[in-house]
């Protein structure tokens, strides 16, 4: 059968490796453009065409746009049986339509649940218990198609959003494998999203990541974790900016923002309760646990924390 594989971040690597372990090699990998990476900001490729290219495969495509004549050509010239996408761009009909037997999207949540660019993050943030992944088929309005299958997972109450990202880009990879073997042998049997479960994981912008301490802190702490380690919840202490990413819950009240205790970690209370931050970034400065970051930064009982910069 032939595979066009489209895929660009670290999460989609295990997908291609085990397609690959499982005996379905791709006849070419589609990924993004070559970019600045790192501090040297040297133009690197990214982390499927480096997985593509040491299990030397060929061609890779990389578009400037997923949406242009150019691409839409190379792939129909590849004539793909099937398009398996994990964590690539949205794509047009005029791309997918060319797969013989259709085109899925592995998708990380279980659907309809957490439609949208940031589903792991959000489900961490509601402080949901269990997510997932789901494989579908592709249709012109984004994590609506059919679903062809979903495979279960917990989330741990002080699990981060990069732990469950790492657990479930192995999980996706199961399902990557099932779902083509499952086409493979006309046994896929899409059915239809029931729309009207659907919620919506709309991308998180810098601005979003603000500490509502005045939330309980259930809410803070799942904030917190939700953001970790990218794009990372932030605040301020006078004047300079802090992130935070990781938490625990803590007894303790306070006016919302006020640190409590500086101990053995950053104890900030919340609306109601407290939680206490054990693992801090200054602005320009690497991610420290809480006590060694206490050593070396002034910070006392009865500071303040706040969400915006005085």
């Amino acid at each position: 059968m032939r595979l066009l594989f489209m895929g660009t971040p670290e999460f989609a690597v295990p997908s291609l490796n085990q397609l690959i372990e499982a005996g379905y090699p791709p006849v070419a990998v589609a990924t993004g453009p070559d970019r600045p990476r790192g501090r040297g900001q040297q133009r690197s490729p990214t982390a499927v065409k480096k997985a593509a290219q040491q299990h030397n495969l060929h061609p890779i495509l990389q578009p400037a746009s997923v949406k242009s004549e150019a691409f839409a050509a190379d792939v129909a010239a590849l004539e793909p049986d099937v398009i398996v996408v994990v964590a690539f761009k949205i794509l047009p009909p005029a791309v997918y339509q060319h797969a013989r037997l259709g085109a899925f999207n592995l998708h990380g949540s279980l659907l309809p649940r957490y439609r949208g660019a940031a589903p792991i993050n959000r489900a961490v943030m509601d402080g949901a218990e269990q997510t997932g992944v789901t494989t579908f088929f592709l249709e012109p309005q984004v994590d609506t198609g059919h679903i062809i299958l979903k495979k279960h997972m917990p989330i741990g109450p002080n699990e981060t959003a990069g732990e469950v990202h790492d657990r479930m880009m192995h999980l996706g990879a199961d399902a990557v494998v099932e779902t083509v073997r499952r086409i493979e042998a006309g046994t896929a049997d899409p059915q239809p999203q029931d729309d009207t479960r659907a919620t919506p994981a709309p991308k998180i912008h810098r601005a979003d990541c603000g500490i509502p301490w005045e939330a309980p802190a259930e809410t803070v702490h799942n904030f917190i974790r939700g953001l970790s380690p990218y794009p990372g919840a932030w605040t301020y202490h006078e004047g300079t900016q802090l992130k935070i990413y990781r938490s625990g819950l803590r007894s303790g009240s306070g006016k919302p923002g006020a640190v409590l205790s500086t101990d053995d970690a950053l104890v900030v209370a919340c609306g109601t309760g407290a939680v206490a931050c054990t693992e801090v970034q200054q602005q320009g400065r690497r991610r420290m646990a809480a006590p060694d970051f206490l050593n070396g930064y002034p910070m006392a009982p009865g500071d303040r924390l706040v969400s915006r910069a005085d």
